[in-house]
């Protein structure tokens, strides 16, 4: 079916015969030719994969950007992908999340292509997933297992490692499925035959003794990133005490946030054009045009249906943004929706106090962007300037924005410092705004604004 869908005066959700009956071919997904790499999630090999989706509201274009997103996300997981359908309905079906027609299809396209994996575009209920592979005789799996899969690849710091092992853990704890008997057998050897201790009382079944040692693990995953979490933020409050102002980079990912940060600090951060390169939170140094020292926080890309749990597992790495001064919110101005992107990170934003934060919309990739989408964004949003991470273009006007935004010592101080505390003076230098300054014979007289950790350590030296 060709063009958007078209509600005309109808009564409830009807659909277009032919919407309904169709699976709608998703052009230009293929990267056959890629060079891919194997990838293990739990010992599951994800390969050569065809895409499912099913499209219940908004427009074609909608459903056809999510199932490429979704392409992009299984290209970063290292597959193949051979072909993407989506299929008109009014909700996922609850048996085999495509109707069981549809699904005779998709196993037919799954032969065609000589594919391993099918990955369909939303969560599947543990039912669905079982029900569907028993339909294709491949393996299923869902957006947030391969959003998941992605994460565990990039995930580099002890603290990241254990968030994404925590979300992969809880997600698998409701989908542990047996196999035959191998889960439902009891005690073995001896006992088997009702001989010998153990033999009394029906024990534990293979499932029962995984889910077992599955919940002992979350628990100590927990514990272990708590007391992660208190080391992260004794550094950060050691960086607010120190009144130094911090700005966030915050966007969709693959939006240019990594190259945007090396840009202006020159910081060596991994850049990559593909999803998730950046999963740790980096810090980094940064000066104003005028030497006020800031910090810059590059964090984890955000995506759209981000699963839950890894909003809960990652919300450490989002603390970075609910704490800062300045959000630079970026936005790859070349993507079909930028719109879009822009109202999922929002979403997930709201969820750790990011909403509340002064917020800059950095429209990079100008240079290869839309002009009349550049023009459209920096019209909508309040606050917003273009920029090309790639070419530079822009980057003088940013730097000069985030000086203007962040907050400015503003607590005036007559101060007298004698000569063997130089290094107050270097401080007031650094990070106060020096109004007058004149060597006496008993130190430094200086009249300055200075911020508030400053004026504590200056009040000594009042005149």
């Amino acid at each position: 079916m060709d063009g958007d869908f078209v509600d005309n005066d109808v009564d409830g959700e009807q659909y277009d015969l032919a919407d309904r009956q169709a699976l709608r071919r998703v052009a230009g997904l293929s990267t056959e030719l890629q060079d891919v790499t194997e990838v293990e999630y739990r010992q599951l090999r994800l390969e050569r994969v065809v895409l499912a989706g099913v499209w219940t509201e908004g427009s074609a274009e909608d459903a056809e950007n999510s199932l490429r997103e979704l392409a992009a996300l299984a290209e970063t997981a290292g597959s193949t992908v051979l072909d993407g359908v989506i299929q008109r309905r009014q909700r996922p079906d609850p048996a085999t999340y495509l109707g069981k027609g549809k699904a005779l299809e998709l196993r037919d396209l799954v032969i065609e292509h000589g594919a391993d994996t099918v990955i369909c575009d939303g969560e599947l209920a543990p039912s669905q997933r079982r029900a569907l592979e028993d339909v294709v005789k491949v393996k299923v799996i869902d957006r947030t297992a391969l959003i998941l899969d992605i994460f565990a690849q990039h995930a580099k710091s002890r603290e990241g490692k254990a968030q994404v092992e925590l979300a992969q853990l809880e997600y698998l704890l409701p989908r542990l499925r047996g196999w035959g008997e191998s889960m439902s057998r009891q005690a073995g050897g001896r006992v088997a035959g009702g001989e010998g201790i153990g033999s009394r009382g029906p024990g534990e079944t293979k499932i029962e003794l995984d889910r077992r040692r599955i919940n002992t693990k979350i628990a100590k995953l927990k514990r272990d990133i708590r007391a992660m979490k208190t080391t992260r933020d004794t550094k950060r409050h050691s960086r607010r005490a120190g009144g130094v102002p911090s700005v966030a980079i915050a966007g969709y990912t693959n939006a240019g946030k990594s190259s945007l940060l090396n840009r202006l600090t020159g910081a060596g951060v991994l850049v990559q054009n593909q999803l998730f390169a950046t999963l740790d939170p980096t810090v980094r140094r940064a000066e104003t045009a005028d030497g006020r020292a800031y910090t810059l926080a590059d964090t984890v890309g955000f995506v759209r249906s981000l699963p839950h749990q890894l909003v809960e597992a990652f919300r450490s790495t989002l603390e970075e943004v609910g704490d800062c001064d300045l959000l630079l919110h970026v936005v790859d101005g070349s993507h079909p929706d930028p719109e879009g992107q822009i109202s999922a990170v929002r979403d997930v934003l709201a969820d750790v106090g990011g909403d509340r934060i002064k917020e800059v919309i950095v429209v990079n990739k100008a240079d290869i962007a839309d002009p009349h989408v550049l023009d459209r964004l920096l019209r909508h949003e309040k606050h917003a300037i273009a920029v090309s991470a790639r070419t530079g273009a822009g980057l003088e006007e940013l730097r000069a924005l985030i000086d203007a935004e962040l907050p400015k010592p503003d607590i005036e101080m007559d101060v007298l410092v004698p000569y063997d505390r130089g290094d107050l003076v270097s401080r007031i230098h650094q990070d106060g705004e020096i109004l007058a300054s004149e060597h006496v014979a008993d130190g430094t007289r200086v009249r300055a604004k200075v911020t508030p950790a400053m004026e504590a350590d200056l009040a000594a030296y009042a005149v």
